[in-house]
Parts: structure tokens; sequence; C-alpha cells
């Protein structure tokens, strides 16, 4: 028996996506290409195409709960990674888990809901600003669709900055949040971890012009397991993004729709030749919501 395979471990709850671009799936592949191993807990799924989310089938939060405490009786989690878990009543369960481990990190990740109903995202969000930011280490999440979320009020000409999102999701408990997807000048963006008095660390991106979906599940998975592996936050933020962005610049389209990230590419073989899809994905800006994301 080989005891030397990966020694920390991240519960992920999120859908499972059949595209293979979000969701489950992305956890799966990110938190193992970064040398942890995913205890994956399914909380719903999704029917969708590489190109939109036609819709979500939640599992009820019994099922969620069950999941998660029979493996954790077995297998200790290093951190906790929420993504999209469908319904108000899952991220009450979640919580609830999660104060029973409150010594375990829990990094959240708030994706794009755009594609769902107005009512369903306001309870959801609700839900998890009451519920679960209390419990969240970490949030991570796009400039605009954290703007929305925990800024809905702000009238200032100039849009928020990720400190003022960091003193929002503060508010509810957050003591970290990394904002992605800042817009600058000159066709760059910026992707910056701040708390609410300061900014620790930033990262800037070209921006270029090709959709991508799951790049937040991506980044947000690798962040996790880094983190269950002992680094440090700052430097685990830089390298979740430097792995990120090799992800998108290996990127392939395998349907009609949107270019998914290679969470896998340091195992492809080495080749001469640029396929379209190599070649749309160095087309890409780096955005984070897994359904309208650019690299």
């Amino acid at each position: 028996m080989d005891d030397d395979g990966p020694s920390a471990c991240v519960m992920a709850f999120n859908a499972n996506d059949p595209s293979g671009s979000a969701g489950t799936s992305a956890d799966l592949t990110a938190i193992a290409s970064v040398g942890a191993h995913a205890l994956p807990v399914v909380t719903g799924a999704y029917a969708r195409d590489t190109t939109e989310i036609v819709d979500h089938f939640p599992f009820d939060d019994e099922a969620v709960t069950e999941q998660a405490r029979i493996i954790l009786e077995d297998v200790p989690a290093q951190v906790f990674k929420v993504g999209f878990v469908g319904t108000p009543e899952n991220l009450s369960a979640i919580a609830e888990l999660a104060s029973d481990y409150a010594d375990v990190p829990l990094v959240a990740y708030m994706p794009d809901l755009s594609w769902w109903e107005e009512d369903k995202i306001d309870l959801y969000q609700d839900a998890c600003t009451e519920l679960l930011l209390p419990q969240t280490t970490l949030l991570v999440g796009n400039h605009s669709t954290l703007s929305r979320w925990l800024l809905p009020d702000w009238s200032a000409d100039k849009s928020p900055s990720a400190r003022d999102i960091a003193k929002a999701a503060n508010a509810f408990g957050v003591p970290y949040t990394l904002v992605t997807g800042i817009p600058l000048p000159d066709q760059f963006i910026d992707n910056v971890l701040a708390s609410p008095t300061s900014v620790l660390c930033s990262e800037k991106f070209e921006r270029f012009e090709a959709i991508f979906t799951g790049a937040g599940d991506t980044l947000s998975a690798a962040l996790a397991a880094l983190i269950a592996s002992g680094t440090e936050l700052n430097e685990a933020v830089t390298e979740a993004l430097s792995y990120l962005d090799r992800c998108l610049e290996n990127g392939f389209r395998p349907g009609m729709g949107h270019v998914i990230p290679d969470r896998l590419f340091w195992a492809q073989p080495e080749s001469d030749d640029d396929d379209e899809s190599t070649i749309s994905a160095l087309e890409a800006d780096f955005e984070v919501p897994p359904n309208s994301t650019r690299h």
C-alpha cells in the first residue's frame, strides 16, 4: 500500500455540471491538479450545455448533510469550498456543518446567477449573506457580481474598489475577499485580495476576447486546495491566479459554445501544432463568473 498520495483534503460543495465546465467537474480536476484530494458533496445538478445554463435541480438539504457528515467522520477536511448549492436550505445546512467544524477555513465562491429567476437570486443571496458569510474565511467573486450583491445601493460615480467590497463582506463576518475582473485602462483587469483595511496583494492580466465557462470554480477550487496544503494566503492567491491563467491559455472548445479551461494542461503532450481551440483560448480575457468569464 502506498501512503504517499495527497495529504490535504478539500470538501467541495457544488452542483454537477454535465458539460464538464464548472461545478463539481471544475472542483475535482482543479483540486487534484494542484495536489490535494477532493471530497465532493453534490448539491444538485445543472441542465446546461457549453453556452448556457437552462435549469438547475437541487438536492434536498438532508441529502447534502448526509453526504458531508458521513465522510467527515472518516476523512478530515482541511478546507471547505462552497460553490453554487441551489437553495437557501442547502446554504443553511452547509453553514450549520461549518459551525460544527469552526477550525476549518471556508472558501465561498459567488458565481454570476443572471441565468436564474430574479426572485430566486434574491432569496439565495440573502441566505448566503445571513447564513454562509458569517462562516466564511475567504469570499471569491467577480467585481460586478460582488458589487451588485453586497453594495446594491452604491451611488458614487466611481465604481466600488476591492476594499469597498471587502468592507461590505466584512460587515457579515468575512475577513478576506478576492475580487476578480476589476476593469483597468488599456485593456487590463486587476484581481485584488483585500481586507476591510488594506489591499493584501493584486495581480493584473491583459484582457482578450474569448468567453470561458468555469473559470470562477477553477480559481476558487485551486485556491482552496493550496490553502489546505498549507500555503500562506497571499502566496496561495498568486499561485491560484497563475494556475488559472495557464488553464485558460490552454483552454479548449469541446462543443459549439464557450471555451473550457484545461485544468490538466500540464498533463498534455507537447505539440508544435496550434489547433483552433488553443488559438481561441489565447484570445480570452480574465473575469471570473463561470457563465460569462473571459480571459
